[in-house]
């Protein structure tokens, strides 16, 4: 047709970018609590974890 492959399309592209944020999400809501029962802080977190700041407190508030 267009001689475009499925992943090629941009509705491909954006669910593949939303299953990535939704996976990222997930595994801060399991991640966090554990590291800030070893004592780490949220800015410790959010840089081991290459995050900003602000997903990690949201991941917290989250837990709570």
């Amino acid at each position: 047709m267009l001689g475009l492959t499925l992943e090629e399309t941009r509705v491909y592209q954006e669910a593949k970018a939303k299953g990535r944020e939704e996976q990222k999400a997930e595994i801060l809501k399991a991640a966090v609590p554990l590291l800030l029962k070893t004592g780490m802080s949220i800015e410790q977190i959010a840089q081991q974890l290459k995050v900003d700041v602000e997903s990690v407190r949201v991941a917290v508030q989250e837990s709570s």
